[in-house]
């Protein structure tokens, strides 16, 4: 083997076992939802499905590119597997490296263009004042009221506060929006729509 075809695999492993940490977002839950009482929260990987598709749909009514959003939504947790998902009364006590610094340890041994590639959209989220950064950061915000508002309605009052204080932190005028009509909806209403009831 030569070292360029060592290199390779070396590269392509790297590769895989980032996709393969990335599943691990599939098993770990959303840890602050606990503080409410949820016992059995969401996933990372869930919150970030829906933050890309809450991204997309701000983006196109913010009139932000949604490909772009969906990406920045996609990777702004992925971190989580080495940190974990630390609510915000944990941050008081730990100085945890920065998603940045998480995000280069984790792409190290990946192809340089998938490293180079998913470090920039990280530091993007991290530190862009862009159109774009700017509805992403709703979008975490708005699934993480809905998601609130689900477990309202699944009796976990606690979620309210959550609820509440999240929705006062989205800037958009489509996010402010979108939330105000979810406080007053049932989870299940988008059904009726279809059904005619």
């Amino acid at each position: 083997m030569t070292d360029a075809s060592a290199d390779d695999t070396a590269r392509d492993r790297g590769t895989a076992g980032y996709l393969f940490e990335m599943g691990a977002l599939k098993r770990a839950k959303r840890s602050g939802w606990w503080i409410t009482g949820v016992k059995d929260p969401e996933t990372i990987a869930e919150h970030s499905w829906r933050c890309a598709v809450i991204g997309s749909v701000l983006a196109f009514m913010e009139g932000a590119d949604p490909a772009r959003v969906a990406l920045l939504c996609t990777f702004h947790d992925s971190q989580e597997t080495r940190v974990g998902d630390i609510p915000w009364i944990g941050r008081r006590y730990l100085d945890a490296a920065s998603n940045e610094t998480v995000t280069a340890d984790q792409v190290s041994r990946a192809h340089p263009r998938v490293a180079e590639g998913i470090k920039a959209i990280v530091a993007e989220y991290e530190q862009g004042d862009s159109l774009e950064v700017v509805v992403a950061h709703d979008a975490d915000r708005l699934e993480c009221a809905i998601q609130g508002l689900e477990y309202l309605q699944q009796g976990y009052p606690a979620a309210q506060e959550w609820v509440d204080t999240t929705l006062a932190r989205v800037k958009t005028p489509s996010a402010v929006a979108l939330g105000e009509a979810a406080r007053g909806m049932s989870i299940a209403e988008w059904q009726r729509t279809y059904l005619g009831a």
